[in-house]
């Protein structure tokens, strides 16, 4: 059989087995598997397609992924996706009444294709580095949001002075975890590189021992916590290096002895006598580049990071973003360039308000803005990017609009001398308020982000309403789901449901969405 005919049948055989060409909405490969979004995953025949000469095994992910091994999938991939498009046009034309309706689950299956795509091009080794350092920072993040608020809570009542006898118990609650933060970033680095947990953790906690006050190096005094969570990043990155080398040249019978000890040894001296100096001077450029950057430029600044937010989110870029807040909020006591961040959201938000409004005779897109909203308003945005704005193309585009004007008002207040910061990275939206703390008191600090967030809502909505559709879009897009009386007639009087699927419809608004690798801050 020849090698193109070979491919083919190859593609013939696995498209009944995963639900036919209506099932599957989206096609991608990488470098040995073939990756398929699927609406119904149960119409799937794991079984059958194991059994396939040229299928090796199967990995369900946040795709379906067909493992077919490297040269054989870049051949069979072309062949798979052209016969689901022969599939589609040889299948019936919608009947009478007007052009067919381009409902919620064909914009969900068009976000779930993009965002497969989008992340086998982030596959890159940089970006996977980065995916390595938000894996080390994300588990913090419930700890930062319970003391953050823990704090917020405790400020609130110190200024209020009640109960005098309670406030230093939080106080202790709140800044506890902070102090030790650098041993749990050692240790989940060690974890994430493949070195033992606990040995990052010994050499990180380093850094925070008091005793190291008693340390000269680079002719000063070090001081506790100098350096902090990114000398804890390098410390435990070096001691999994010697850990390595260690295992590879210290004799079996000796390992348990030797290994961890010229582990803490020689990563706790290049920690004390180099990485704290070296990632303290770092951490101090951050918190001032931070500072002149707001209080010099603050608009623009705030204008540019909140337009480029989401277009980061989705080139994978914003995790580089998660070391340089834990920074900000060990230094000062919380980051400010999340609640700029945050606008990215509220501009999706009032994005998707203006298609709710472009598009009334759209009832399944509008269903899925209605239940994706509330999670919109909380800061959680990928099922507005994914289910509507991403896969409409110009929606996406104004969302970052109302974003940059969020941001710039934002950033405006932070240039006029009132800072508005958040004490722990995650949330955004209405989540971010218990968590906001600044310089000029907390009204102030609410009244400036919740002004942002409305300045977001509206020029999001008015860059949407008036720029975001095309006259082709409207008319693509802006069609009853509602059938021609014919068509009802013709099924004795009963209009046939308009129920969305069960995948990627509005009681899904989020295809293909992992909640732990969800974007902070969209």
């Amino acid at each position: 059989m020849a090698t193109e005919d070979k491919n083919r049948a190859t593609a013939a055989a696995i498209l009944p087995l995963v639900g036919g060409a209506a099932n599957v909405a989206s096609i991608a490969h990488c470098m040995t598997r073939l990756r398929l979004g699927l609406h119904d995953r149960s119409l799937v025949d794991d079984e059958a397609l194991k059994a396939l000469p040229a299928v090796m095994g199967v990995v369900e992910d946040d795709t379906y992924q067909i493992v077919l091994g490297p040269g054989t999938v870049a051949r069979v991939t072309p062949e798979f996706e052209q016969l689901v498009e022969e599939a589609r046009e040889a299948a019936p034309a919608p009947g009478p009444g007007g052009p067919a309706a381009v409902s919620a689950d064909d914009l969900a299956a068009q976000g779930a294709a993009i965002k497969a795509q989008q992340k086998a091009k982030n596959a890159t080794p940089f970006k996977l580095f980065l995916r390595k350092i938000a894996n080390i920072f994300v588990p913090l993040i419930p700890a930062l949001i319970g003391c953050g608020i823990i704090a917020g809570l405790n400020g609130l009542l110190v200024n209020l002075q009640w109960l005098p006898a309670v406030t230093p118990a939080l106080a202790a609650m709140a800044s506890g975890f902070m102090a030790l933060i650098a041993v749990f970033v050692g240790y989940n680095t060690a974890k994430e590189f493949g070195g033992t947990p606990i040995l990052g953790g010994a050499v990180a906690a380093i850094i925070v021992f008091p005793g190291v006050a008693n340390i000269d190096a680079f002719g000063q005094t070090l001081s506790p916590g100098q350096g902090g969570v990114l000398g804890a990043l390098g410390a435990a990155v070096l001691a999994v290096y010697v850990e390595k080398w260690c295992r590879r040249w210290v004799p079996e019978a000796l390992d348990v002895l030797v290994t961890p000890t010229l582990t803490v040894l020689i990563s706790g001296l290049v920690t004390i006598f180099g990485l704290m100096f070296v990632a303290g001077e770092i951490s101090s450029a951050i918190g001032t580049f931070a500072d002149w950057l707001l209080s010099n430029g603050g608009a623009g600044a705030g204008f540019v990071l909140g337009g480029l937010f989401l277009p980061l989110v989705m080139l994978g870029l914003h995790q580089a973003l998660i070391p340089i807040h834990t920074t900000l909020i060990e230094q000062q006591g919380y980051t400010v360039l999340l609640p700029i961040l945050a606008m990215a959201g509220a501009g999706q938000v009032g994005a998707a308000m203006a298609v709710y409004f472009r598009l009334p005779r759209n009832e399944s897109i509008r269903r899925t803005i209605k239940s994706a909203l509330p999670a919109g308003l909380l800061g959680v945005g990928e099922p507005l990017i994914y289910g509507v704005s991403l896969p409409l193309g110009r929606p996406f585009i104004t969302a970052c609009v109302g974003g940059a004007f969020g941001g710039g008002f934002v950033g405006l207040f932070n240039q006029l001398g009132d800072t508005v910061g958040s004490t722990a990275i995650g949330p955004s939206g209405w989540a971010l308020f218990p968590l906001l703390d600044g310089n000029h008191g907390l009204g102030s600090t609410i009244a400036i982000y919740a002004g942002g967030l409305f300045v977001g809502y509206v020029a999001g909505f008015l860059a949407t309403y008036f720029f975001g559709f095309s006259k082709d879009l409207l008319t693509e897009f802006n069609v009853s789901q509602e059938p021609a009386p014919s068509t009802i007639a013709a099924t004795g009087g009963t209009a046939p449901s308009a129920t969305p699927s069960s995948s990627g419809g509005p009681d899904t608004p989020d295809p293909g969405t992992d909640p732990a690798k969800a974007p902070a801050g969209v």
